[in-house]
């Protein structure tokens, strides 16, 4: 039996996430459908992040068993030919029989895209947060300062999480911009569920004056989930590495 790691990147809005969901369209089912076909042999994948519906992916991490001795390009260019085009396979490569895509990962980096501007885009309403109000980074970035470290991040995640459970290590949190564009990227050991676009909905606060940048602080000891801001949407945010 081998065990098979995959790098895929993928377009989320027409997907329900990437785990598998009863009577939804969702990533990992069409991969597994896809690699099912092209193997012979039912295949069962695991991924390094269960992105949400409409969260893109650059660098997602999979795993998956299998008794086929196809070799590796030879799998990704017939997988490919056969996946939507917006699912795509960027690398396969065999790896140990213990190697679980989540359980091995170390780290996770995201990027959010935030267009920030007093006029949409068209070519932007799939991959960018259409934000029109005027922002000073200046404060969003001291705000985010305040999060990196090791902490209980209770109040950057959907309230159904455990308490016990939401203890993180965020490495990094850094903002930049070009032109009319807004990225944040994120760097932790693990997220809780929709701890990133918590995190952006309330920087964005920050950002257009409703709360202090000293105000992040007492959120995160709060550890209350309605202490913090909105959830931003899931189209401004990209899974762009799983760090083994």
């Amino acid at each position: 039996m081998r065990n098979l790691k995959l790098t895929i990147e993928y377009k989320g809005t027409n997907y329900a996430g990437f785990q598998r969901q009863p009577d939804q369209l969702t990533i990992q089912e069409v991969l597994e459908k896809t690699l099912s076909q092209i193997l012979q042999e039912e295949i069962v994948i695991t991924g390094a992040g269960r992105t949400d519906a409409g969260v893109h992916a650059k660098g997602q991490g999979v795993n998956f068993l299998s008794k086929s001795s196809m070799e590796c390009g030879r799998m990704k260019w017939s997988a490919n030919s056969l996946l939507p085009t917006d699912i795509v396979i960027r690398e396969i490569v065999e790896v140990g029989e213990s190697f679980h895509a989540r359980h091995d990962a170390i780290s996770r980096e995201y990027k959010y895209i935030i267009l920030n501007r007093d006029f949409p885009s068209p070519f932007w309403h799939d991959f960018a947060y259409y934000f029109r109000h005027p922002l000073d980074l200046n404060v969003i970035k001291e705000a985010g300062k305040t999060l990196e470290g090791k902490h209980d991040f209770s109040s950057f995640c959907v309230a159904e999480s455990k308490p016990d459970e939401c203890m993180r290590e965020l490495e990094k949190l850094e903002v930049t911009k070009e032109n009319d564009l807004i990225y944040i990227n994120i760097k932790a050991n693990a997220f809780l569920h929709n701890m990133v676009r918590i995190i952006i909905g309330t920087l964005l606060q920050v950002g257009i004056g409703e709360l202090k940048p000293g105000q992040m602080l007492s959120i995160l000891r709060a550890k209350d989930r309605t202490k913090a801001g909105p959830t931003a949407p899931a189209n401004g945010l990209f899974l762009m590495k799983v760090n083994y």
